[in-house]
């Protein structure tokens, strides 16, 4: 029996800055998403908008989990997103502000 390695999913939130734009994605490749955000290759709208700081993110095992969360939260108010982020993030602090994503 073949041993399968582990594979992660994920949601984000990304904004132009604290208090803008709200975008929210899956992906199962988090670093590569985000660097094709910043390229401006990620969405129109984040390209539109410069949405490009990372302010939330959740991981999943199973993409299911991830889609049906990100379906969750896109049908949020505004103001539930924003009480979220501000749980774990009041700041607005750009969460991959020290990744290499180049």
């Amino acid at each position: 029996m073949a041993i399968r390695s582990l594979h992660l999913y994920w949601i984000y939130i990304l904004t132009n800055k604290k208090g803008g734009v709200l975008y929210i994605g899956v992906t199962g490749g988090i670093d590569d998403r985000l660097r094709r955000h910043r390229l401006g290759e990620g969405s129109a709208f984040t390209k539109k908008y410069n949405a490009h700081k990372l302010i939330y993110f959740e991981e999943f095992q199973y993409i299911n989990d991830a889609i049906a969360r990100e379906k969750q939260l896109k049908n949020w108010h505004r103001e539930w997103k924003i009480n979220l982020i501000e749980e774990e993030n009041p700041e607005w602090q750009d969460l991959a502000a020290g990744w290499v994503l180049e």
